[in-house]
């Protein structure tokens, strides 16, 4: 990339890039898209192919659209050499950050979301994503008859929550929770049928069932995470108990949050002591 853009732009100065990261790799949290965002955004400013936004006295600051656009093209090349063949949506999303929708290739941002909590749970089992995408494939390519109805219902479910989700800032009710955990549930049992579930992810999605709690993968699935709904009336004491038993499988929690802003220049002054110390550490 850094070659590829001094060759486009002209020469990207000398630099020492540090990486310091809270996201697990190979665990399909997109810890390779939010690399080569990063790495775009930091070889194109110093080369001045996109401007420096931030300004004297402002502790963060962002790109323009325009910029934004080139910063995902050249982070999508970076995730092409780790990939072979990604869809765009992890770069898509490290770029613009909220949520998108992805469909036959074209990318769309999802204007109106909520903010939606989630208990977010590494199983630790390493896969890959290039292996699993091509399981899938052969699948489908085996038995279409079989294997497009459940592609067709996949797509429906998606729909449908992108219509609950953009109805719910609107009109906030509880009862568009109840709707979400059962997309979650069906959506679950579809990925198992294409072949990307792996028994982890059944023993976390039976784990937080326990606490009246609807899980299912992310990413490419055969292991890595999975997310928990945490509608707003989920007492703490559940959460913490869910965390407590996936904990007790040698998983890994955290709690946060869906929806959170793309790629994004800092100032030194508003990085937190944990990652200046870790960058010192470098």
């Amino acid at each position: 990339m850094c070659l590829a853009i001094s060759a486009k732009y002209g020469d990207v100065p000398s630099l020492d890039i540090l990486v310091w990261s809270e996201l697990p790799t190979g665990a399909g949290l997109g810890s390779s898209a939010a690399y080569a965002v990063c790495l775009a955004a930091a070889l194109l400013m110093g080369c001045g192919a996109i401007s420096c936004p931030l300004q004297e006295g402002e502790s963060t600051a962002r790109w323009t659209e325009e910029e934004l656009t080139l910063i995902n093209s050249w982070a999508f090349r970076g995730e092409r050499v780790i990939h072979g063949n990604p869809s765009g949506v992890d770069n898509a999303v490290g770029t613009w950050g909220g949520a998108l929708r992805y469909q036959a290739g074209k990318i769309t941002p999802l204007k109106r979301v909520p903010t939606l909590r989630i208990l977010l749970t590494n199983t630790k089992v390493p896969r890959s994503t290039k292996v699993l995408v091509a399981g899938v494939k052969e699948k489908i390519l085996k038995f279409p008859a079989i294997m497009n109805p459940v592609l067709d219902s996949i797509d429906a479910i998606s729909q449908e929550c992108q219509s609950v989700l953009e109805a719910m800032p609107a009109n906030p009710s509880p009862e568009h929770y109840p709707v979400l955990e059962e997309f979650f549930d069906i959506n679950q049992h579809h990925l198992n049928v294409l072949g990307v579930g792996h028994p982890s992810l059944d023993r976390l999605c039976q784990v937080t069932a326990s606490h009246s709690l609807h899980s299912k993968l992310t990413g490419a699935g055969g292991g890595g995470c999975g997310i928990t709904l945490l509608p707003p009336d989920t007492s703490p004491l559940a959460v913490e108990a869910a965390k407590q038993d996936l904990c007790a499988c040698g998983f890994e929690c955290w709690e946060t949050k869906i929806g959170a802003p793309g790629v994004t220049l800092h100032s030194c002054s508003s990085l937190s002591a944990q990652v200046l110390h870790a960058l010192a550490q470098s």
